[in-house]
């Protein structure tokens, strides 16, 4: 009863293994041995017999002897990895040697076992192998749930000016072409850059992402090329830069706007050459980094102002993807929101299926100056914070309720939604502009909207002046 109890469980854990060896009675004892154990055994003479198995069967784990009649194991290995790289593959010596170890290490078998086999150690290296695959199929089962998190369906909607987007997206994916992403804070270029690694040939390999402007220059000089030990104070260690760790793989640059001119030329080099040296050393860096990057900024704006290289733009705006502020696309504001509820919903273990048709009227009403990442926030809370199975407006932040308030009074009043809204907006601004001492930057901050747009929003309500009261720009 117990063998059975451990048979089951290794037949349930996929346990089947082809064992390659040329010697009859050490293949047959093995695999009657394997069998025993509760194991799915299939045995071969030879390299020409593992391959028309190989073909016709998947297999967890293979056992091949070096030495064989037709060829030898480390073929087995090489066609394994080429054809069937699920397969983890365990070669068998009589003949070991340190520089045999080395060797189907470095060729990529698991292990290397030296007969005469012991049971004990046989079985041990195969629970091993059975605990590794277990360990590369939940990250299989992992990078699916971020295929499907970076989905584009699961990032924006069904506007025309979005669909155009993925219509880039799906011509440029699987190039090596720069791209640069613009929009508003919170329109999901993060996202965006995600899913357009997630689309490439590049989706095995490493996505590593930089928030430059939140880097000093000298931080993020070692930050993305790495430093060689002594190369400045506490710079113990060599480190790895990140362009280093996105060999082969996507590197994002957010926030790229933000660079220093020095950075710039060391940017604009690595771009071209995919060459650089770290901080401090001398031996030179080649990579096959995809560069993906984004802004906020007008960028054509900032080269006619002298802060950013005019050849640097030239090579970074290749291809130019960008987002529409979720204000002006507010047909894809019901669509997103259900897909936030779902996914929100899941990980949270609570049973939120629909928003109420008020509160969904209400999102579309908003002007959402924090983008998607404002509304995917403003989903989360009312998830955590409610109590039934549907999104109420009771279960909406203040400041998106208010826009009801705004239209009940707007009608009463017999003023449009429009001139209703400026009295607040006009008063929000003033008072946000008033405790930073008038500095847009830190007033753009504040209120979670880019600095152009409050520009913008200043001029309309006649919050211009004298711009000498503004302080710094």
């Amino acid at each position: 009863m117990a063998w059975q109890k451990v048979q089951k469980a290794k037949v349930s854990m996929g346990g089947s293994l082809l064992l390659i060896d040329d010697d009859r009675l050490v293949r047959e004892s093995m695999a009657s041995w394997l069998r025993e154990q509760g194991y799915l055994v299939d045995a071969a003479v030879g390299c020409s017999e593992a391959y028309r198995r190989l073909e016709t069967k998947r297999y967890d784990v293979v056992l091949a002897d070096v030495r064989l009649e037709d060829g030898d194991g480390f073929q087995i290995l090489a066609h394994c990895r080429e054809k069937h790289p699920e397969t983890t593959v365990t070669l068998i010596t009589g003949y070991a040697t340190v520089d045999t170890g080395v060797e189907a290490l470095r060729a990529g078998a698991f292990d290397l076992l030296t007969k005469p086999l012991i049971d004990r150690e046989l079985e041990l290296s195969i629970e091993r192998a059975f605990s590794q695959r277990k360990v590369i199929e939940e990250n299989q089962r992992l990078r699916e749930k971020l295929d499907e998190r970076d989905h584009l369906e699961h990032i924006v909607g069904k506007d025309d000016r979005m669909k155009r987007v993925f219509d880039v997206i799906e011509s440029v994916a699987d190039t090596r072409a720069t791209v640069l992403i613009t929009g508003e804070s919170g329109t999901g270029k993060s996202m965006l850059a995600r899913a357009i690694h997630r689309r490439s040939n590049r989706r095995e390999q490493p996505f590593v992402e930089v928030a430059c402007g939140a880097l000093t220059e000298s931080l993020l000089e070692s930050e993305l090329f790495g430093h060689v030990a002594g190369a400045f104070t506490n710079a113990v260690h060599d480190k790895m830069g990140k362009f280093k760790q996105a060999d082969r793989g996507t590197i994002f640059l957010d926030e790229i706007g933000t660079a220093s001119m020095s950075m710039q030329v060391k940017l604009l080099r690595v771009l071209q050459e995919l060459q650089f040296e770290q901080v401090g050393g001398t031996k030179t860096f080649k990579v096959d980094t995809r560069v993906i990057l984004a802004t906020n900024e007008d960028l054509s704006q900032a080269v006619a102002s002298g802060r950013f290289r005019q050849d640097l733009f030239y090579r970074v705006n290749v291809i130019n993807l960008e987002i529409p502020p979720l204000r002006q696309r507010a047909g894809d504001i019901p669509l997103l929101a259900h897909r936030f509820l779902q996914q929100i919903s899941a990980d949270a273990g609570k049973k939120v299926t629909e928003f109420t048709a008020e509160s969904l009227q209400l999102l579309q009403q908003h002007s959402w100056p924090g983008n998607v990442r404002e509304l995917q926030n403003v989903v989360e809370r009312a998830v955590l914070l409610g109590k039934g199975s549907s999104v109420s407006v009771e279960d909406l932040p203040p400041e998106v309720r208010g826009s009801r308030v705004l239209t009940v009074a707007a009608a009463s009043s017999g003023k449009s939604l429009k001139g209703a809204l400026s009295g607040p907006e006009r008063d929000i601004i003033l008072q946000v502009l008033e405790a930073n001492g008038w500095n847009r930057n830190a007033t753009a901050d504040a209120l979670g909207i880019n600095r152009t747009t409050l520009y913008k929003k200043m001029k309309r309500l006649a919050l211009e002046g004298d711009r000498t009261l503004f302080g710094k720009a």
